[in-house]
């Protein structure tokens, strides 16, 4: 593949171990030098702590201090020489001690240039310099003992520097060998992690094709066999749903079958809509025949009849409305469209919206601050459930003339309900508040214009959608709920 995930990480990880290699290199070469001497410094001053105790204890002319000299030239690959007032030599491990006295003593009478000297007491002092015979570079520390013994320690700096040269061609054979085991050891995992992955999309291509006999083999316990696993359950999850569906499709085929049953509600419809349309039909009939006979001449009569046959009019332009909604409902002629969205949001617009009319009818609507609330719906559908309660909890809103919303999750649904306070449902309509124009208090319903028909829809839409919805009775008001998956 041209976007090989193998390639990539075989040149990821082969990039990280050389940049590894390389940056140690470049460590080794600038600062490791540094690091020897920094060392090599304090080895020579605790060489010099160790001579100047043993000549305060007076055994620097002892075997013992020479066994021990000896251990500290070895350990640290230094040089010493102690020397009397009168110039002689009383310790040294050096092959040429008056040489060295001479240099000792031409430092401690003539001096040192000071920007060759590295650290500085009262007792010593320590430089780096190179010896006129031998070119070779040292670092040396010189000085007087605390018993007035002269003394000179010195370390050749070029043992450092081959150390240094050793190092770094030793860590350039080690880095050539781990990145050749590196590349061989990230292409053998790279492999072992990519074929699972190509078997996965392998399977998926098939998949695309409804071909869900393909199945992962993988039994590890990685997050690939996971992935694996997973696609298997979708692979069956998927042929079983497409099995539903051509199950649903041959359903369908017989519902065609139902056209006689569409008809009988057809005529039903037609029914209902006569007969509740009779009784505002002949109301402007009757006020419109008196205004043309001309009944009453006087201009708030003529007025009055006017308003009459206006109201009516718009009752019957919302009840018909109305109708046609049940009716292509009822019928199926929609189609339901199921969406995630916020019910809180939909709420409060809603709400906000009818502001004016809550503040005429003087009604405090109480809602707690829930955020954001994902459900599974049509969200048309959903807000003209709402709608329908809310606007008939303001139709029988009471006493303290409230309306609680409330909002709560239980297990994967949500529960909407919209409380009002004030007289209660009579049980015996209760389960008769969902037919079609039935209407509990009918010289109220005809108070506010209400049709019957706002429950039949409420039940018709949150059965279309597979959802609960009620009524509950409580002592000082009316409650309607209804529920919705969560998203």
């Amino acid at each position: 593949m041209k976007y090989s995930l193998k390639r990539h990480l075989v040149i990821i990880f082969i990039s990280l171990v050389t940049g590894t290699i390389l940056m140690c290199l470049l460590l080794n070469s600038t600062l490791l030098e540094r690091y020897y001497i920094n060392n090599k410094i304090n080895a020579l001053i605790r060489a010099y702590v160790s001579i100047n105790e043993a000549s305060n204890a007076g055994d620097i002319t002892s075997d013992t201090f020479d066994i021990e000299l000896q251990k500290i030239c070895g350990k640290y690959n230094i040089n010493v020489l102690v020397a009397d007032s009168d110039s002689e030599t009383v310790k040294t491990s050096m092959s040429d001690p008056n040489y060295v006295i001479k240099h000792l003593l031409n430092n401690i009478i003539v001096g040192v240039d000071q920007e060759s000297v590295l650290r500085e007491t009262e007792s010593y002092k320590m430089q780096i310099v190179t010896d006129m015979r031998t070119q070779t570079e040292y670092i040396e520390m010189w000085g007087v003992l605390d018993t007035g013994y002269l003394f000179m320690v010195r370390s050749a700096l070029e043992g450092i520097r081959e150390s240094v040269t050793i190092s770094n061609r030793f860590l350039t054979y080690v880095g050539i060998a781990a990145i050749v085991v590196s590349a061989l050891l990230v292409f053998w995992v790279s492999s072992r992690i990519t074929k699972p992955i190509l078997e996965l999309a392998d399977i998926s291509e098939r998949m695309k094709h409804l071909d869900f006999d393909a199945k992962y083999m993988g039994n590890d316990k990685t997050e690939i066999a996971v992935l694996g696993r997973n696609i298997n359950e979708l692979s069956e999850t998927l042929e079983t749903t497409i099995s539903e569906l051509k199950t649903a499709n041959n359903e369908l085929l017989k519902d065609i079958e139902k056209k006689e049953q569409i008809d009988e509600m057809r005529k039903d419809f037609l029914s209902n809509v006569s007969h509740e349309l009779k009784t505002p039909i002949a109301l402007i009939q009757g006020y419109a025949e008196g205004l043309k006979e001309g009944i009453n001449d006087d201009a708030e009569s003529r007025e009055f009849y006017c308003d009459v046959i206006m109201d009516e009019a718009s009752k019957m332009n919302i009840m018909v409305k109305r109708l046609l909604t049940l009716n292509q409902l009822e019928f199926g002629n929609e189609l339901v469209n199921m969406e995630r969205f916020d019910i809180v949001a939909l709420i409060q617009n809603y709400i906000a919206s009818a502001d004016i009319l809550i503040k005429q009818k003087d009604i405090s609507v109480r809602m707690e601050d829930y955020g954001e609330v994902y459900v599974w719906g049509d969200e048309f559908r959903v807000e003209e459930v709402f709608m329908n309660y809310f606007t008939n909890a303001m139709n029988y809103v009471q006493g303290e003339k409230v309306i609680d919303i409330k909002i709560r999750e239980e297990q994967k649904r949500v529960r909407v309900s919209v409380f009002n306070t004030g007289t209660p449902i009579p049980e015996e309509s209760v389960e008769h508040i969902w037919e079609k124009f039935y209407k509990v208090d009918k010289a109220r319903t005809r108070e506010y214009g209400g049709s019957g028909i706002g429950l039949s829809i409420v039940k018709v839409i949150m059965e279309s959608m597979n959802q609960g919805y009620g009524v509950v009775n409580y002592d000082n008001g009316v409650e309607f709920w209804f529920t919705l998956d969560t998203a």
